[in-house]
Protein backbone atom coordinates (compact mmCIF):
# COMPACT_ATOMS: atom_id res chain seq x y z
CA UNK A 1 0.00 0.00 0.00
CA UNK A 2 1.41 3.23 -1.02
CA UNK A 3 1.11 6.07 1.74
CA UNK A 4 0.93 9.77 0.65
CA UNK A 5 1.52 12.84 3.22
CA UNK A 6 1.30 16.26 1.99
CA UNK A 7 4.04 18.34 3.68
CA UNK A 8 5.75 22.00 4.11
CA UNK A 9 9.26 23.06 4.39
CA UNK A 10 10.08 24.64 8.10
CA UNK A 11 11.68 27.64 8.55
CA UNK A 12 11.71 28.10 12.09
CA UNK A 13 13.60 25.67 13.51
CA UNK A 14 14.32 25.54 17.64
CA UNK A 15 12.37 24.19 20.46
CA UNK A 16 9.68 27.30 20.40
CA UNK A 17 8.81 26.79 16.94
CA UNK A 18 8.13 23.16 17.42
CA UNK A 19 5.93 23.77 20.21
CA UNK A 20 4.15 25.87 18.27
CA UNK A 21 3.41 23.81 15.89
CA UNK A 22 2.50 21.08 17.88
CA UNK A 23 -0.28 23.23 19.49
CA UNK A 24 -1.69 23.72 16.10
CA UNK A 25 -2.03 20.62 15.24
CA UNK A 26 0.97 19.98 12.84
CA UNK A 27 4.32 17.63 13.28
CA UNK A 28 7.54 18.57 13.05
CA UNK A 29 9.85 16.29 11.39
CA UNK A 30 12.94 16.22 8.78
CA UNK A 31 14.03 14.49 5.94
CA UNK A 32 17.94 13.05 5.80
CA UNK A 33 20.10 10.47 3.96
CA UNK A 34 23.32 10.14 2.43
CA UNK A 35 24.83 12.58 -0.27
CA UNK A 36 21.66 14.71 0.67
CA UNK A 37 20.81 17.79 2.43
CA UNK A 38 18.55 17.45 5.08
CA UNK A 39 15.19 19.19 5.06
CA UNK A 40 13.14 20.05 7.96
CA UNK A 41 9.35 19.86 7.24
CA UNK A 42 5.88 20.02 8.68
CA UNK A 43 3.05 18.24 8.05
CA UNK A 44 -0.85 17.79 9.75
CA UNK A 45 -1.31 15.24 12.88
CA UNK A 46 -4.29 14.20 11.15
CA UNK A 47 -2.29 13.07 7.71
CA UNK A 48 0.15 10.50 9.78
CA UNK A 49 -2.13 9.65 12.71
CA UNK A 50 -3.80 7.15 11.40
CA UNK A 51 -1.39 5.91 8.61
CA UNK A 52 1.51 5.07 11.41
CA UNK A 53 -1.34 2.57 12.78
CA UNK A 54 -0.66 -0.20 10.05
CA UNK A 55 2.31 -2.41 9.62
CA UNK A 56 3.37 -1.46 6.71
CA UNK A 57 3.92 2.01 6.76
CA UNK A 58 7.70 1.37 8.63
CA UNK A 59 8.96 -0.93 6.22
CA UNK A 60 7.17 0.49 2.56
CA UNK A 61 8.23 3.67 0.70
CA UNK A 62 5.99 6.35 1.77
CA UNK A 63 5.40 9.62 -0.84
CA UNK A 64 5.79 13.00 0.61
CA UNK A 65 4.71 15.87 -1.28
CA UNK A 66 7.07 18.65 0.06
CA UNK A 67 6.16 21.73 -1.91
CA UNK A 68 4.69 20.55 -4.91
CA UNK A 69 7.38 17.71 -5.43
CA UNK A 70 7.06 14.61 -4.65
CA UNK A 71 10.07 12.91 -2.29
CA UNK A 72 10.41 8.96 -1.75
CA UNK A 73 11.04 8.28 1.71
CA UNK A 74 10.52 5.43 4.34
CA UNK A 75 9.98 6.21 8.35
CA UNK A 76 13.46 6.10 10.42
CA UNK A 77 12.36 6.64 13.39
CA UNK A 78 8.86 8.71 15.60
CA UNK A 79 8.64 10.25 18.86
CA UNK A 80 5.83 10.30 20.49
CA UNK A 81 4.02 11.83 23.91
CA UNK A 82 4.29 9.68 26.71
CA UNK A 83 0.78 9.16 27.58
CA UNK A 84 -1.32 11.21 24.81
CA UNK A 85 -2.14 9.68 21.38
CA UNK A 86 -0.12 12.55 19.66
CA UNK A 87 3.48 12.23 17.58
CA UNK A 88 5.84 14.84 18.43
CA UNK A 89 8.52 14.44 15.70
CA UNK A 90 9.20 11.91 12.44
CA UNK A 91 12.15 11.82 11.26
CA UNK A 92 12.60 10.26 7.02
CA UNK A 93 15.39 8.68 5.60
CA UNK A 94 15.51 8.92 1.88
CA UNK A 95 14.44 5.83 -0.18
Amino acid sequence: MSYTIPAQTRTEIGKGSSRRLRRDGKVPGVIYGAGKEAVAIVFEHKDIINIQTNEDFYTSDLTIVLDGKEVKVRAQAMQRHVFKPMIEHVDFVYA
